[in-house]
């Protein structure tokens, strides 16, 4: 589960630099850069619900400061 989640990080953050990329190659006038942003908005989510679901099956518990 750890690796999926990992997974899903190094996804968001790819996600993310292509977005940048493409927002500088295409000087703001193409739809790459908001394809990719739009896939990060999704992975995001995708995680936020992995967490969510991880947590209330009890695949894993919350740590104290």
């Amino acid at each position: 589960m750890r690796i999926f989640v990992a997974l899903l990080l190094v996804l968001i953050l790819f996600s993310l630099l292509s977005g940048l990329v493409y927002l500088i190659r295409d000087r703001g006038h193409g739809e790459r850069a908001v394809e990719a942003l739009t896939w990060r908005i999704g992975l995001s989510i995708a995680l936020f619900l992995v967490l969510m679901a991880g947590h209330y099956l009890g695949l894993w518990q919350p740590a104290g400061l």
